[in-house]
């Protein structure tokens, strides 16, 4: 009578280049992960140099200056004409690497992508340089005033590399990912595309304040000097981002019917807390006079 004469430990079929397949996996995985290489490891990197805390440029007397640390928010208000899903509250300028380049680069690639997100702690992904050229060392500490050229440079973490907010006329091959409006991107290359200039909010009054100094924490509105194209928020158009849901940011002047730029164009160049290290002057209550609800409550009108 015939005898199965195999059992479990008798190796079939190519078991040897089965193992020797194994050993080269498992020495190319520990290579990688000796040097840093692996995607995990990218991936940590890349987050905890995009979401280091940051501290903001406090003003002493009020204005803004070349070389000072802000944050760019477009502040809260109400959603307007537009339809559907609306995000609301303040929205902050944050840098946007792509999801699959990000994971597979050591150092973010450019043209690197910009969104808007809800937060007011200052991180690396979101805290801007206020630079009077490409090299921003000759004007440290002058006051940026209206009508001035200035460059918006970020680091994101990176202290080796400088990138600069830019924009440039709409192509077909080149425009906005959900609006298809003129695109902002952050770019390492010293042109005009990295130029902008500060415009008081009230155009009427706009001339007079041409030349005078910006205060910080204050509505404004940021014009592309070679395009002369605004920078605005769509707060209903969302985009798919590596840290999640963001919204769009892109250049272009929204007009009401009296010819003023639409809050979706207001934007504030925030300072920091002095009172605190780790916060902003938007975490600062507002006064009385200019809190509409502390107004209601003493009317005794109910929301």
């Amino acid at each position: 009578m015939a005898q199965n004469l195999y059992g479990p430990r008798v190796r079939m079929g190519n078991w040897n280049e089965d193992v020797y397949l194994e050993e080269e996996r498992m020495k190319d995985f520990l290579e990688k992960r000796d040097k840093g290489k692996l995607l995990i490891q990218r991936n940590r990197r890349l987050k905890n140099n995009l979401l280091r805390p940051m501290q903001l440029s406090v003003s002493e007397d009020g204005f803004v200056h070349y070389g000072d640390q802000v944050m760019l928010v477009n502040p809260d208000h109400p959603p307007g004409e537009e339809a559907g899903v609306f995000l609301d509250g303040d929205m902050s300028l944050c840098m946007t690497p792509d999801e699959i380049n990000a994971q597979l680069h050591d150092e973010l690639e450019v043209p690197c992508g910009l969104s808007a997100v809800q937060t007011k702690v200052p991180i690396g992904r979101n805290t801007f340089t206020i630079l009077r050229d490409s090299t921003g060392n000759n004007t440290r500490g002058q006051v940026l005033r209206y009508g001035q050229d200035f460059c918006l440079g970020i680091v994101g973490g990176l202290e080796n590399k400088m990138l600069y907010l830019s924009s440039d006329h709409r192509t077909l091959l080149k425009s906005s990912k959900k609006s298809c409006l003129q695109e902002v991107t952050l770019i390492d290359e010293t042109s005009h595309l990295n130029c902008w200039q500060a415009a008081f909010l009230d155009p009427q009054l706009r001339l007079e304040y041409e030349g005078l100094p910006v205060r910080a924490n204050e509505k404004l509105i940021i014009y592309h000097r070679h395009t002369n194209r605004a920078l605005v928020v769509h707060r209903h158009l969302f985009l798919r981002t590596y840290f999640g849901k963001e919204v769009e940011v892109a250049a272009h002047t929204h007009l009401d019917s009296h010819r003023a730029e639409k809050p979706k164009n207001h934007w504030m160049l925030v300072t920091g807390n002095p009172r605190s290290n780790s916060s902003t002057m938007l975490d600062i209550p507002k006064p009385p006079a200019e809190d509409t609800r502390a107004v209601e409550q003493a009317m005794g009108i109910s929301m």
